[in-house]
């Protein structure tokens, strides 16, 4: 179980989307470079990296600042804008561990099936699973489509992905507590490791996400206002992963 602090990027500079709207951004004007540094001051190994605007936009735009994080030694999960081969390249080659395909995968399932099992990507991968009201979300979360995320865990059971990252929009950006019984849902049917972001806000919803089999958490808002310590949360989980 990794706790994975998250940085969102717009502009270059570290925000929060309430509910994926970008009518609505909390800007906590810092440098991402100096968040990175603080994460790992706190013990972070991880760190859950999104380009909004290339997540809006249809490709990657904040690759300068990616590089400059992925230089203070954090692991990074990085998302947003990755819309077809070159992209997953490029955001590996900036120091991404793994790259979040999300719009993509659902609107070129062949597509997505193909660079999942290419030798240069395998375990390099993870597929975004963005979910309104049940129904997945794509370009930003600006587009609903009819599919669920169960129904795409299933379809990738027997496939070399690093992970299955999914988000409740509904909660993401307002600590209103994660939806535990949709990430528990998940998790149940899912062969694919699964990292669970939006809605956690206290030590609370870490303790119910920590009775989950979960690869991840993924937590922003949440430690940038000061209600979750991020150096204990990170001791917690690492005490429960020993247990």
């Amino acid at each position: 179980m990794e706790i994975m602090p998250a940085i969102d990027l717009l502009g270059g500079q570290c925000v929060r989307l309430v509910q994926g709207r970008y009518d609505r951004v909390i800007q906590y004007e810092r440098d991402p470079v100096q968040v990175a540094a603080d994460f790992m001051k706190a013990g972070a190994t991880w760190a859950h990296v999104i380009d909004l605007d290339g997540a809006r936009d249809g490709r990657i735009a904040n690759l300068p600042a990616l590089k400059r994080i992925a230089a203070t030694g954090l692991k990074i999960e990085f998302g947003g804008g990755v819309r077809d081969e070159a992209a997953v390249g490029a955001a590996l080659d900036a120091g991404a561990q793994r790259v979040i395909v999300g719009t993509r995968a659902l609107e070129d399932w062949a597509w997505f099936r193909d660079v999942v099992h290419r030798e240069t990507f395998v375990s390099r991968i993870a597929l975004g699973l963005d979910a309104r009201l049940g129904r997945l979300a794509v370009r930003g979360w600006t587009t609903e489509t009819r599919r669920t995320a169960i129904e795409l865990a299933e379809a990738v059971s027997d496939w070399p992905l690093a992970a299955i990252v999914y988000t409740d929009i509904g909660r993401d950006g307002m600590l209103l507590g994660p939806n535990v019984e949709a990430i528990r849902n998940l998790a149940s049917v899912s062969t694919v490791p699964v990292v669970a972001s939006g809605g956690v806000t206290d030590i609370s919803d870490v303790h119910a996400l920590l009775n989950i089999d979960l690869a991840g958490i993924v937590i922003g808002r949440a430690i940038y206002e000061g209600d979750l310590d991020l150096a204990a949360t990170l001791r917690l989980a690492r005490a429960a992963s020993r247990n």
